[in-house]
């Protein structure tokens, strides 16, 4: 009897075509949409009891993962893939044309064509339709909408025929150039540097329609070049008017009422150690001897929220622009010139307002009490950080006392916190000599010593006082808001990378423990490589291992620095999270109210934003410098050690100046070279030559392009 049954089921299985039982399959899931289904289960509720249907059915399955129609969330379980026919999110524009499509929400990127694009430029915010996907192929959309424009404006250099124009983008996710009408080019001639804002992109036009919006100079010119990098990177290059005319409106004299509302620093020696090119002076040190080996040092910081009022238009310029950017030969300052250069500079010899924190402390750098107050001082004297060193060197010259004591407790208090698991990444700065025309003539490396670490030390012993007055509050009770200066633990995937890539030159770091045994062997690691030749490469790549430091309201702690309270508090000149940290220490300290989370967090993440986009502007900045100081060295041949490995060439960097260059992989025309990502290097498939980071390499400098700021290296063969 059972036979015949198993029979009958067979012949029944067989005669449900592939076509029905895909559609079953594709109910099913549309029916159970969310849900995670195993094989055994889909067999169970669809009554798939004999082999041919079981066979069947995985068949199907195959071929819906196949066309993305469900996913395998893990071995054997599958869920619908939710895609929707129509997406919202980021279009990234690819000068190759490889556009894509980042949906909102996470997910895998969409491959978008050229002719599907919409002309929707880099970053812009929008709406797909998303295609069936064929078999074997990656996924595909098309643009329906463009919901929010990312940014419409390009530098570039002009090309100017007779009765149109172009404007020529080294901007790698545009491929096209920018056509211009004459009367919208602003006086530009061919070779001037300009901005350009994008007003259409007709369908049919294979180039998008443009405006000049500002004529920057002469390509080439120094300012212009330094002032396209600002803009490349939408960052001001021009002080507004009315900024500067409200700044001169602020008297600078201090009254006699004022002085007598803080506490009075003018007697007590006090001086300030900065770059010697250095104009705006945010911090200063002052010290006195108390009773029985116990000193009083103030850090006294510049008190600029005294003179710029929240909601003022110098404010409203500042928190735009968030932070002052340093490119290679001038600074773009957070405010006008009259204020940071001079009301509110700790100049010598003349009487000024700081908001201080006060110590009371040691040799041994222990703390026995600490204040915050709003102070008036009068800096004695100006050191620049090479004055200061010598002191400190020589045991001789002004106010050695107190230079050499300051110098003493900064050693103690940097000694402590090295041994509480801080990570001491000691890096030298590449910098430039250069003439009036802002032509580089040579390259020397700025190394912090002792006078930098001395004031390093105080800085952040005032930095974390101020979020521990303020974040340090018992266990039932809320802390009022603050920005904290935050940074996260070392990505384990990063650290794991770190560590098998060190092993290659016979170094060992720990990826697994507490916070501070990973960052003492982090530390011992980078004392270990110190002054081999690999040290600069196995810095680099340890830091890359590292999460960026940030702003937030959210207090995690600074795990660089190990301390469980951070603030930024001593460069209010420069960066706009120490003004806001100053007001809201003044309002807290007058019995005010906490402050709104919502608000400030968005400040935080402005500035965070605004920190990074200025990093990406200095070293630029600096690209640039290398290339156009390396263009007067093309032939030459140089030492280097393999810092970068990519699919597209080997980076290097030069030993002599640090100055960065690539071989590309058409040049490397020996084999074929597959790029083994894991291991940071390239391997020939045929001689299995291996070309690894870090590994040391004789190059010529073959060409210079001061436009795209590439260098390109040659390999020389020993």
């Amino acid at each position: 009897m059972a036979n015949k049954k198993e029979k009958k089921e067979k012949k029944a299985g067989k005669r449900l075509k592939k076509h029905q039982l895909a559609k079953l399959l594709i109910d099913f899931f549309h029916a159970k949409s969310g849900e995670v289904l195993s094989m055994r289960q889909i067999f169970s509720e669809l009554r798939f009891t004999t082999h041919p249907q079981k066979m069947l059915c995985v068949d199907i399955i195959n071929d819906l993962l196949d066309d993305d129609h469900i996913s395998e969330i893990e071995k054997g379980k599958f869920r619908l893939t939710n895609h929707g026919t129509e997406l919202i999110g980021l279009f990234q524009r690819k000068s190759n044309g490889k556009n894509s499509f980042i949906p909102e929400g996470g997910g895998d990127p969409i491959f978008i064509a050229e002719r599907n694009s919409a002309h929707a430029m880099n970053n812009d915010k929008v709406r797909i339709m998303f295609y069936a996907k064929r078999k074997g192929r990656e996924a595909e959309g098309e643009v329906l909408e463009i919901i929010e424009r990312a940014n419409d404006t390009f530098v570039g250099t002009l090309e100017v025929a007779k009765s149109y124009a172009f404007l020529v983008t080294e901007n790698r996710t545009l491929a096209n150039d920018i056509f211009i009408p004459h009367d919208k080019l602003k006086g530009g001639k061919t070779g001037d540097k300009a901005i350009v804002k994008v007003i259409e992109w007709p369908d049919k036009a294979k180039n998008p329609i443009g405006q000049v919006l500002d004529i920057l100079g002469q390509a080439g010119d120094n300012t212009t070049e330094m002032h396209a990098i600002l803009a490349e990177f939408g960052l001001p290059y021009i002080y507004p008017e009315a900024v500067e005319k409200a700044a001169d409106k602020i008297p600078a004299e201090i009254s006699e009422e004022e002085i007598a509302r803080r506490e009075d620093f003018r007697q007590v020696t006090t001086f300030t150690i900065d770059p010697k090119d250095a104009k705006d002076f945010d911090d200063a040190l002052s010290i006195r001897p108390l009773k029985e080996g116990w000193w009083e040092v103030g850090v006294h910081i510049a008190d600029v929220s005294h003179y710029v009022k929240e909601g003022s238009i110098i404010d409203k310029e500042a928190e735009k622009r968030a932070t002052s950017v340093y490119l290679v030969d001038r600074t773009i300052p957070m405010l006008p010139e009259r204020l940071c250069n001079f009301i509110c500079s700790l100049r010598p010899n003349e009487e000024k307002l700081a908001f201080s924190v006060i110590f009371d402390i040691n040799a041994k750098g222990e703390v026995k009490d600490s204040r915050i107050v709003h102070a008036v001082i009068n800096s004695d004297r100006r050191f620049t950080y090479e004055e200061a060193q010598q002191i400190i060197e020589t045991k001789e010259g002004d106010f050695k006392e107190e230079v050499l004591m300051l110098d003493t407790i900064a050693k103690a208090l940097r000694q402590k916190r090295f041994a509480s698991g801080a990570i001491n990444f000691d890096r030298y700065e590449v910098k430039f000599e250069i003439d009036e025309k802002g032509k580089p003539l040579s390259v020397y490396f700025k190394e912090s010593k002792d006078a930098n670490k001395l004031v390093e030390e105080f800085m952040l012993l005032a930095n974390k006082t101020v979020a521990e007055k303020v974040g340090r509050v018992g266990k039932e009770k809320k802390a009022k808001v603050l920005p904290y200066r935050i940074h996260d633990l070392p990505d384990p995937e990063k650290l794991d990378n770190l560590a098998q890539f060190i092993a290659r030159f016979g170094y060992k770091v720990r990826t697994s423990g507490t916070k501070t045994d990973i960052s003492k062997s982090i530390n011992h690691l980078l004392d270990d490589v110190h002054g081999k030749k690999e040290e600069n490469l196995i810095e680099t790549v340890s830091i890359r291992a590292m999460q960026k430091a940030r702003y937030s309201t959210h207090n995690i702690g600074h795990y660089g620095l190990a301390f469980d309270f951070y603030t930024h508090f001593t460069s209010p000149i420069r960066r706009y999270p120490d003004m806001l940290v100053h007001r809201l220490v003044t309002r807290y300290m007058d019995g005010g109210r906490t402050a709104s989370e919502s608000k400030y967090e968005a400040l935080c993440e402005h500035s965070s934003n605004m920190e990074q986009i200025a990093a990406n502007a200095e070293r630029a900045s600096i690209k640039y410098k290398q290339v156009e100081f390396m263009s007067e060295r093309l032939g030459q041949v140089y030492d280097g050690v393999i810092s970068g490995v990519t699919e597209w060439g080997l980076y290097v960097e030069l030993n002599e100046n640090k100055c960065e260059g690539m071989i590309p992989i058409r040049d490397l025309d020996d084999d074929y070279y597959e790029f083994d990502e894991k291991n940071y290097c390239l391997r020939g498939r045929r001689k299995k030559r291996v070309y690894s980071l870090g590994d040391g390499i004789t190059i010529r400098v073959a060409r210079a392009n001061l436009e795209k700021k590439q260098l390109d290296f040659a390999l020389i063969e020993k």
